[in-house]
């Protein structure tokens, strides 16, 4: 039996770790932003919402929607 050192492991309660991804489901999405998922389904196949097919699924790319929501931001900025 392999026997681990405990002191060189990091304290998990001191451990942070953020993992972001750019694609999330049309279900997800949804729910994060507060519309019903036709709402959303029906928005996105008339291309108000950036998505990407991967198979047969289909995820909102919210990067893009952070990216052009930043560039409409600038300009109202005062």
């Amino acid at each position: 039996m392999r026997q681990v050192d405990q002191s060189s492991k990091p304290d998990s309660a001191t451990l942070v770790q953020t993992i972001y991804s750019p694609l999330v489901s049309r279900e997800a999405f949804a729910h994060a932003i507060g519309l019903p998922l036709g709402v959303l389904i029906k928005q996105s196949e008339r291309g108000y919402w950036p998505t990407v097919k991967i198979g047969k699924r289909i995820f909102i790319n919210v990067e893009v929607v952070r990216i052009k929501a930043a560039e409409r931001a600038a300009e109202f900025a005062l």
